[in-house]
């Protein structure tokens, strides 16, 4: 039977965060909040006789994206109209970049499952508008609604260099934390500002042959992207073993029913009928220009991944983790800035404040919105290092934090969870739970030494679980050792 790798490469479509739209001067608004139409002008409806204007704000955005992917920027860079009708398009034509985009011939490198890494190639970042948004009510009828129509919108075009649904999952993470970080797009995904669409074949493995691809359009999730891609490679193949071979075509993906729908043959780009925008003349970028956006960059996620492994000695796993999100990133830098050490407050922020979000369905990029703040998480490790609570109880305390907030200090006194030191009263508990359980003290006796971890667990229950572990421990160690004896 042949072995098949498939051949992947993402076009991104990222909405971004400017105020005015990409050609006209009517304001981008929240598509889930504005009132459907309402923010449109003769410009973005598409009027005839009205003129675009270059939204130089967009520029820059894209020279930055340009720039933080390592590509080239050409010294200048021309629009084209690309023509086809749809209902949620009112020109006709989509004013986008085709032979001189903003950008070219740019990477990303991104980590592999076995901790290596690899190095995907970015052919192009170009800029253009986005479309309208049409709704299917269900009974035959669409509604449109223009206000997205015009905005500015970033298309970044990989090679074919991903080898899975996985690799393209990792350079769809890492490609949405850049343009987080730039301020370029909030990464919303739920919000339509943040869109895939994958271009995939299947050919032999070991062989260089690039075989007719399919492209999966409007992905706005990477959980459905990476599920459509691994659903294309598996339809791909069964077409190939079968002998009926791949047709170039254009799939949808209904994430709830898991399933791909043919819309319809693949167009190329001849079918677009690009021509040069007559109405916005040619974009002129000196190199001082670039220099100046490339000074003004700020530390990248790879950059502050490396920093936190280098100065705070961190494992590139956790840095990763960190930084994916900038969010995360200036949270636990914000709780270092309060005194907290970096690897507690790492292994607490992913370990416990991660896991009270999952439950709350927020995804990280929410951590500024809980109750727990940077301050109180460092307050409350700093209280488990010197010893006033343990670590169970420092994570019973941050549970009351992020349903209650408060401060750590305050809830342990009110609520009588400081840590039992006094030796009188750990050689009570002791002394109470070995008498109530004689067998387990013989079994102990009789060389069993698991039977140790039980007794050791029935004191801190006796205790609350508020016992100083390391001195009870030791209580324990003597109270055997004098049995023994």
């Amino acid at each position: 039977m042949t072995l098949y790798e498939p051949v992947i490469g993402l076009e991104v479509h990222a909405e971004m965060l400017t105020r005015s739209k990409m050609f006209c001067s009517c304001a981008v608004v929240d598509n889930t909040e504005a009132p459907p139409n309402t923010a449109t002008c003769p410009v973005c409806l598409g009027m005839p006789g009205v003129l675009p204007t270059l939204n130089a704000e967009a520029v820059e955005m894209g020279l930055r994206v340009g720039l933080a992917l390592g590509c080239t920027i050409p010294p200048f860079n021309q629009f084209a109209r690309k023509n086809y009708f749809y209902p949620d398009l009112p020109r006709g034509y989509q004013i986008s970049q085709y032979e001189y985009p903003l950008a070219i011939n740019g990477f990303l490198d991104i980590d592999l499952p076995d901790g290596g890494t690899r190095r995907i190639r970015v052919r192009r970042a170009h800029l253009e508008e986005d479309t309208g948004k049409l709704t299917h009510t269900g009974d035959g009828a669409s509604l449109v609604d223009l206000n997205r129509a015009g905005v500015p919108l970033l298309e970044i075009v990989s090679e074919p260099d991903l080898r899975s649904a996985e690799e393209a999952e990792a350079y769809a993470r890492q490609l949405r934390s850049i343009l987080q970080y730039l301020g370029v797009n909030h990464g919303d995904m739920s919000r339509g500002v943040l869109r895939f669409e994958a271009n995939v074949s299947v050919r032999p493995a070991g062989s260089d042959e690039l075989r007719t691809r399919t492209e999966i359009k409007n992905l706005n999730s990477i959980r459905g992207m990476v599920r459509a891609i691994q659903k294309e490679v598996e339809r791909q193949i069964h077409l190939w073993e079968s002998g009926q071979g791949v047709r170039q075509a254009t799939l949808g993906w209904d994430d709830d029913r898991g399933q791909l729908i043919i819309q319809r043959t693949k167009e190329s780009a001849s079918d677009y009928r690009y021509f040069p925008e007559p109405d916005l003349p040619l974009l002129q970028i000196s190199p001082e220009h670039v220099a100046e956006v490339r000074q003004g960059l700020p530390e990248l996620p790879a950059a502050r991944r490396d920093r936190f492994c280098r100065d705070l000695g961190l494992n590139r796993a956790d840095a990763a983790i960190l930084t994916a999100e900038q969010a995360v990133a200036d949270y636990y830098e914000a709780a270092l800035a309060a005194g907290g050490a970096p690897q507690p407050v790492a292994n607490f922020l992913i370990g416990e404040i991660f896991r009270l979000m999952n439950a709350d369905a927020l995804g990280r990029d929410a951590i500024g919105t809980i109750k727990v703040t940077p301050e109180a998480l460092a307050e409350l490790l700093r209280l488990a290092q010197e010893g006033a609570i343990n670590l169970n109880t420092a994570k019973r305390v941050l549970d009351i934090l992020y349903a209650e907030g408060g401060d750590p200090a305050r809830i342990v006194a009110e609520r009588g969870l400081a840590q039992v030191t006094d030796e009188d009263a750990i050689r009570a508990a002791v002394d109470s739970v070995l008498a109530e359980n004689p067998a387990e003290v013989e079994a102990y006796l009789a060389g069993s030494e698991k039977v140790a971890k039980f007794l050791m667990g029935q004191v801190m229950r006796a205790l609350r679980g508020k016992g100083q572990p390391q001195a009870v421990q030791e209580a324990l160690d003597e109270a055997l050792a004098a049995r023994r004896s």
